[in-house]
């Protein structure tokens, strides 16, 4: 028996079958396994550790390995060691088939994530009854996780339109699109995806963006809705509309909501010092703050307002890039080039009512 033989799948398994992948370097051992297990699964077997590390990630993946521990060049520890640093193979239940028998050895196994120890000689009806028993429970934690997967995808959907409900809301009060929230969102996740942030980060700025202004709900209606100029004793009192939405979201230690609570605070300062409420400087702005600040007034000089008509993009982008270092981050700003397709095809999806 060869090793490109053995590798080969079982003609008596069918696809639909669990598949099991056996890993030792001892032909007459893998016989006797195969012999105990072909009946009921699909076989895939390997004659060492390299080769059981790339057959492991191949389809279809194995649903249990059978792994030896005395083997030349690469011993089963470290090829366990390996298919549990691969996220791609991590959660493969991994049954230890050895000589090996002292209690510091199976110690060390199930240390290393190994979900059984069995003992060679082998006894068939053990090897089965343990297979069996193993596999079913992968299967129930696979459609455990599809299922939480599922429910925390449905949750996060449902959050999302509560978002985007309440800053609309805080929108239509203060006389703007409730479009406005939506696509400055969007903006402030293309942007941060840009700056390299990783998916989990991404995915809570572009669910706090929306409620950067919600503390405009503590603002006065002979302010908020003014049509003239603010007075400067009002204007400080606008300005407040940062500090109260840092109010509404105080006290709460959620991860997301306490980044809208940052976000609120920080999204009209500015990079040179000269913003409210607090006159941050340069990164002494949460990078949160500074990814929002830029989304927020691109959207609002792309969008109409009674005062004024929308801008193209081009002219909204050379703004941007011309208060680069004093309004906002110029780390931040030459990302706006490869993202404008991007923020397009937002603007053509959420059009102003």
């Amino acid at each position: 028996m060869t090793d490109s033989i053995i590798e080969q799948d079982s003609i008596e398994s069918p696809m639909d079958k669990p598949t099991i992948l056996i890993v030792d370097d001892t032909p007459q051992n893998i016989d006797v396994l195969i012999a105990s297990l072909s009946d009921e699964y699909r076989i895939k077997v390997a004659l060492n550790g390299m080769r059981a590390l790339a057959i492991a990630t191949t389809t279809p993946r194995p649903d249990i390995i059978l792994l030896d521990v005395m083997m030349p060049e690469m011993d089963g520890y470290e090829v366990c060691n390996r298919l549990k640093e691969n996220p791609m193979t991590a959660k493969i239940p991994v049954i230890f088939v050895t000589a090996k028998h002292d209690i510091k050895d199976e110690e060390r196994g199930f240390a290393m994530g190994a979900v059984d120890y069995i003992i060679k000689p082998i006894s068939p009806p053990i090897v089965r009854a343990r297979v069996r028993t193993h596999i079913a429970l992968y299967d129930q934690n696979r459609q455990l996780q599809k299922k939480v997967a599922e429910r925390t995808q449905a949750l996060e959907a449902s959050q999302l339109r509560i978002i985007h409900h309440l800053g609309q809301a805080v929108e239509y009060r203060d006389n703007e699109t409730g479009a406005h929230v939506i696509r400055m969102s969007h903006y402030t996740r293309f942007i941060a995806k840009a700056y390299g942030g990783n998916d989990g980060w991404v995915r809570k700025i572009f669910l706090a963006a929306p409620m950067h202004d919600v503390g405009k709900i503590g603002i006065p209606d002979a302010i908020l809705l003014k049509p003239g100029k603010l007075t400067p004793d009002e204007w400080e009192m606008m300005k407040r509309h940062t500090i109260f939405g840092g109010e509404i979201f105080s006290g709460d230690d959620d991860p997301m909501l306490q980044m809208a609570k940052t976000i609120a605070l920080t999204h009209h300062e500015k990079w040179d010092g000269s913003g409210y409420p607090n006159g941050l400087k340069g990164e002494e702005i949460p990078i949160e703050g500074r990814i929002v600040a830029i989304a927020d007034v691109l959207d609002a000089l792309m969008s109409k307002r009674p005062y004024k008509d929308a801008w193209p993009l081009e002219e909204a982008l050379a703004y941007i890039q011309n208060n680069s270092g004093s309004q906002f981050d110029p780390s931040l700003t030459p990302l706006m080039k490869g993202i404008t397709a991007k923020i397009l095809a937002v603007r053509e999806q959420y059009p102003d009512a």
